[in-house]
């Protein structure tokens, strides 16, 4: 396992800090050396959604980096004090102006050389039109299976995600996933 980054100061005092076993812990982490305070680093939670209308799905255009100008579904990180739901649903608005109803728990996917976690559910849209271009997109729209830019999504989870959607849906059932990446 890789070291995490280098912490130098304390976020709470400013002092030194050192990469050592704390008192009653059993692994390294960043401790102050003036007020004791433990520097923890975890892994970064995203919140996602597969907008869907019928039978196609809602992608965005990434107008951000990393990836930008490739596809994927509104997902980014969760903000203090919110749910994983309302950070799924608010990101579907952020990026793609687009309300959701019966949304649900699709899959959670562990990342661990990434140090991320992505929680992605499952929503339908409000109505065909109700959604539009949000700050973090260039473009957003809705596509069939056949037209899904495979070659062109930004992210291996995205594509893990809808291809296993797509399959299921086959089969009319769809089931929560729990899986490495």
């Amino acid at each position: 396992m890789p070291l995490p980054p280098e912490i130098r100061y304390c976020n709470v005092c400013g002092d030194d800090v050192a990469f050592t076993v704390p008192s009653g812990d059993n692994r390294e982490r960043h401790v102050c050396q003036g007020c004791g305070e433990i520097q923890y680093q975890n892994p970064k939670i995203v919140a996602g959604c597969v907008p869907v209308w019928g039978d196609r799905i809602l992608l965005c255009r990434r107008a951000i980096e990393p990836r930008f100008g490739l596809w994927t579904v509104p997902a980014g990180f969760m903000e203090n004090h919110e749910t994983v739901e309302e950070g799924a649903m608010r990101e579907t608005r952020e990026e793609a102006c687009a309300g959701m109803q019966n949304v649900r728990l699709y899959g959670v996917y562990s990342l661990p050389r990434i140090s991320q976690v992505y929680v992605m559910f499952l929503g339908d849209l409000l109505s065909e039109d109700g959604f539009g271009i949000g700050a973090e997109s260039l473009e957003v729209r809705l596509f069939g299976a056949e037209e899904i830019p495979w070659e062109d999504l930004a992210f291996p989870v995205v594509e893990a995600t809808l291809r296993r959607y797509l399959a299921e849906r086959e089969h009319a059932g769809f089931s929560i996933v729990l899986d490495d990446l």
